[in-house]
């Protein structure tokens, strides 16, 4: 019997794949592509299967994903391994295997292949690939370097719809649209494609998420879960004790459960997102019996499947699960998604409604009652960094050296961003010190590693792009005069060991004619001086009201370059948004763009007191004026 056609790839899977082959003809850096969740991640996974001549490997952290990219590459008429405990098979011998990273991990010997009449392996693909983790000794980290050993040129792809981990925040260093979004060291180093979610619901390959920020009302008053005042933890998750302060025996619950019964009766299927085992308890039991489920972490695997498979099959209504249901698992008719549970980032926002994207007949959108209050904008990208407080937003702020658009959180007031939490631009530049990459040793239609006969280069290739230098905050190095980090300790440009601020504090503090303000507080005064001239008046103040002041003139454009350096350089909250005032009266009235230090430092100078040093986004030992109780 002949082969099948192969499956067709749309546009955007036919471009990944490009990216994917081009990306690894010249490079053997780690790569992302990123695809909302029901994008066909398994048909581009098959495709770039399909395409390699090497051995391939690839890897999911649950069964249901290695069986559905498995079922896709068989589509294609070709044969494939699986090695899977879940899936009771653990073949290894074929070209490709699709595996999961337990068991294979705990077989580690069978994948050394140094005998196998098509070499070692020579690209791995990580479907989730969200959830490699940057400890060495992690499973797919162990795998990887046991590949490594024996093909050192080992092509690593991951394929993620949220490419975002709690506690670290982007996965890969560069962005195929010139901008960095993880640390340098990140284990993987490009996102060479991404499909934007609200693409693929404009073009209808998902379906339209309709969200209704929700809530209960009941004798006039608002009932629903507040769950403002809790903070995530070291991990970045929110602590499950904390949770089930807020929601057990919530008063509010039984009429949320009614009200999504209520709105559930013209929707096929039905998953409920609780914050705590308790809390999903609670929920069951006020589901119409007989309709509803609960899968949590603990529930057995047997019956895991048994209940997950009634769901797929209709024969139940509502699915409440805890945190165990938001990547891997695929019910297309869900229609209506219920969050009762906060969400620690855009990405798990993100995964926790895609649940209910996917297309599937008579299925005309997603509903999604929120009410949790989550802050999310399903539409808007991770910006990298934890939330700095409730009122911050993803902002744009233009870099004044490249030109580069950065998203950082931030504040507005109408259209102007007031403030911004970026440190550093986003953007990448023109390197001078990049070495070109070396062409590939194969055909142009053969995208894998060379095999141990081919042999490793010596040196790697470095990307011809590094990221922007320009800081919007930093402190200066007293020697070299470079600006770095707020954070670092030395100085990436001389490597002297930079001035600790307690070590200026504690040096000001033992000096007589010094005076140190813990300021509380930042008043601006248009005044004159003695020949009548106009002046900025800038007075600090502490709890006690001892104050030091200093006086900017700005007539001239050199006194106004000299305001922007010595002043708004450091005092803007949002650095590197304009702002070039040209009278003092101009700098008051836009005060809410200008912060105060923590500590300020001043010298007494011919018997009047000068500011001489000025310390912001201070984090020492010393108590800070806010921090007062």
């Amino acid at each position: 019997m002949p082969p099948s056609a192969p499956p067709s790839l749309r546009l955007y899977q036919q471009e990944a794949v490009r990216r994917v082959v081009t990306h690894f003809r010249g490079s053997d850096d780690p790569a992302v592509v990123v695809l909302p969740t029901g994008s066909g991640k398994s048909l581009v996974i098959a495709e770039l299967a399909r395409l390699a001549r090497g051995r391939v490997l690839v890897l999911a952290h649950v069964r249901e994903l290695v069986e559905q990219n498995h079922a896709k590459y068989l589509a294609y008429g070709l044969t494939a391994d699986i090695f899977s405990a879940g899936l009771g098979r653990k073949e290894s011998g074929r070209q490709v295997v699709f595996g999961s990273v337990q068991s294979v991990v705990r077989h580690l010997d069978r994948f050394a292949a140094p005998d196998h009449p098509r070499g070692p392996f020579t690209l791995l693909v990580i479907d989730e690939c969200h959830r490699v983790s940057p400890a060495e000794d992690a499973s797919y980290r162990r795998v990887i370097d046991h590949l490594r050993a024996t093909n050192p040129r080992l092509k690593v792809l991951g394929l993620t719809a949220t490419p975002y981990r709690l506690g670290q925040g982007f996965i890969y260093h560069r962005h195929h649209h010139g901008m960095v979004r993880g640390e340098a060291d990140c284990f993987f180093a490009d996102c060479v494609f991404e499909q934007p979610l609200r693409l693929m619901v404009k073009q209808g390959y998902l379906a339209q998420p309709v969200r209704i920020d929700a809530a209960l009302f009941k004798d006039g008053q608002e009932l629903r879960y507040d769950f403002s005042a809790l903070t995530p933890g070291a991990s970045g998750l929110f602590r499950e004790e904390e949770l089930n302060r807020v929601v057990a025996g919530h008063r509010a619950t039984p009429g949320i459960i009614a009200e999504v019964v209520a709105r559930a009766a013209d929707r096929q299927g039905v998953m409920l997102f609780a914050a705590s085992v308790a809390h999903a308890e609670e929920i069951l039991g006020y589901l119409p019996a007989g309709e509803a489920a609960l899968v949590t972490g603990e529930t057995p695997s047997a019956e895991r499947e048994r209940l997950i498979g009634a769901f797929k099959a209709r024969e139940l209504k509502y699915l409440v699960n805890v945190a165990v249901l938001t990547t891997g698992f695929d019910a297309p008719h869900v229609d209506l998604i219920a969050i009762l549970r906060p969400t620690e980032s855009v990405s798990l926002y993100q995964q926790i409604v895609g649940r209910g994207l996917r297309l599937s007949p008579g299925k005309a959108d997603c509903l999604v009652l929120d009410y949790a209050g989550n802050p999310w904008d399903l539409y808007a990208p991770e910006v990298g960094s934890p939330k700095p407080d409730s009122d911050s937003e993803p902002v744009q702020v233009e870099c004044p050296a490249c030109g580069h658009a950065n998203l950082f959180w931030g504040k507005r007031d109408g259209d102007v961003v007031i403030e911004h939490f970026g440190r550093r631009c986003q953007g990448l530049v023109l390197s001078n010190r990049a070495r070109p990459r070396a062409k590939s040793v194969n055909s142009s239609s053969d995208y894998h590693a060379p095999t141990r006969t081919q042999g490793a280069r010596s040196k790697p290739p470095t990307s011809a792009m590094e990221q922007c230098d320009f800081r919007f905050r930093f402190k200066v190095c007293g020697d070299c005069g470079a600006e770095n980090d707020i954070a670092a300790r030395r100085c990436h440009g001389c490597e002297t060991l930079l001035v600790d601020a307690d070590d200026k504090l504690k040096e000001a503090l033992r000096l007589r004619d010094a005076r140190v303000l813990r300021v509380a507080g930042m008043q601006l005064e248009a005044t004159v001086n003695g020949r009548g001239m106009p002046r900025l008046k800038v007075t600090y103040h502490d709890e006690d009201g001892t104050t030091l002041a200093e006086w900017f003139a700005l007539e001239t454009p050199a006194q106004r370059g000299a305001f922007a350096a010595a002043f708004l350089r450091d005092h803007l909250r949002a650095p590197g948004v304009p702002f070039r005032p040209a009278t003092p009266e101009e700098v008051i009235v836009e005060q809410r763009r200008l912060r105060h230090p923590d500590f300020v430092v001043g010298r007494k100078v011919g018997g009047r007191w000068q500011v001489r040093e000025k310390l912001f986004d201070y984090t020492g030992r010393y108590r800070r004026a806010e921090a007062a109780e």
